[in-house]
């Protein structure tokens, strides 16, 4: 009974490393994308006509 319960807990924490770095990078990747579009458009802010 035991074993079942550290290998449950073992499989569960291995799945929340992976999530969390997973969801680490993901988070990397949009702050990338969004300070490569913000920095795009600011070049280009003289070009935007109203």
């Amino acid at each position: 009974m035991n074993e079942k319960v550290y290998k449950t807990m073992a499989v569960t924490g291995a799945g929340n490393i992976a999530l969390g770095v997973i969801m680490l990078v993901s988070g990397i990747a949009c702050g990338i994308v969004a300070i490569v579009s913000g920095a795009k458009l600011l070049k280009r802010k003289s070009d935007i006509i109203f």
